[in-house]
């Protein structure tokens, strides 16, 4: 069976200031997740299943139900506020969306086989799509899940500093704590830095680190749904509370059955964080192109 992708495409947006999920990068308006599309056809994956907002759904399905030539299945999932949680915990003043980990949640109807998840608005280039597909045909199973883990020095943005989570692994490549570093960026001396409370703290160029590349078996939506029952009510308080990816990723390898493998990837990454990054991420997208990693037309 093949498997499924899973594409994150319903977050607000609210530093890049506008939706870049659907903004065109290519020669011939191909936004960044059309690439991911790609490469993970060649990967091997057959379905992919976008979770995004029904007040946008309509522009996104004329953009992209027919796009890509019967080459993958298309499908739908949609993450509302009120989705999977008992209103009387729903703040009235509330506008965020719940999430990651909720909008995974959202498509609990549409997967039933092993299936990976990323970020609309990231490159993540074909070794990691590989990988993730060798992955969920082989060995992924109720008790085995896997993250894409890169390469620190591969993840920077030139026009500023960027969140990252670091992962920190056993001997047996198996996935122990995922550490989130909110300033991370490449100081004046040329050296990767963090900063936090208690100053700034270097960085090995070799870190792994997560871009919210995931596999999971078709299980873990109900390990999810168990996890987050309790999130709505337990965060009233915070209108602005998110159920991330990573927090359920880390109370499943506290259960000691089960495992988080990081597989490593020397792709690199690109994206847009910010609005600067828009030059940048095309000029990345021609050099593709010119070296033949992808077709000009990517769809034609």
């Amino acid at each position: 069976m093949k498997p499924t992708l899973l594409v994150l495409a319903a977050g607000m947006a609210t530093r890049y200031g506008s939706q870049k999920q659907t903004e065109s990068f290519g020669p011939n308006g191909e936004t960044i997740m059309d690439y991911s599309i790609y490469d993970a056809i060649k990967a091997g994956f057959g379905k992919v299943v976008f979770i995004i907002r029904k007040d946008f759904a309509e522009d996104f399905k004329a953009r992209f139900d027919n796009r890509f030539g019967g080459k993958i299945e298309v499908d739908y999932a949609y993450q509302e506020m009120t989705a999977h949680i008992d209103l009387q915990y729903l703040p009235a003043e509330r506008t965020k969306p719940w999430g990651t980990g909720h909008a995974m949640l959202c498509a609990a109807e549409q997967v039933q086989e092993p299936f990976a998840v990323i970020n609309a608005d990231d490159y993540y280039g074909a070794d990691a799509f590989k990988k993730a597909a060798e992955f969920c045909r082989n060995n992924c199973n109720e008790n085995t899940w896997a993250i894409i883990g890169y390469k620190l020095r591969n993840t920077l943005s030139e026009n500023g500093s960027v969140s990252r989570g670091v992962c920190a692994a056993n001997t047996e490549g198996d996935l122990e704590v995922i550490t989130e570093r909110t300033k991370i960026y490449r100081n004046e001396s040329g050296d990767i830095v963090f900063e936090d409370e208690t100053g700034s703290t270097s960085l090995p160029e070799e870190t792994a680190v997560s871009m919210n590349f995931w596999c999971f078996h078709p299980s873990a939506f109900d390990f999810i749904g168990k996890l987050f029952a309790d999130f709505p009510k337990n965060n009233m308080d915070n209108i602005k509370a998110e159920f991330f990816i990573p927090t359920l990723g880390d109370a499943f390898i506290k259960q000691p059955e089960n495992r988080i493998k990081v597989i490593p990837t020397e792709a690199q990454w690109f994206g847009v964080t910010y609005k600067e990054d828009a030059p940048e991420v095309k000029a990345n997208i021609n050099t593709l192109i010119d070296d033949e990693i992808y077709p000009a037309n990517l769809w034609g």
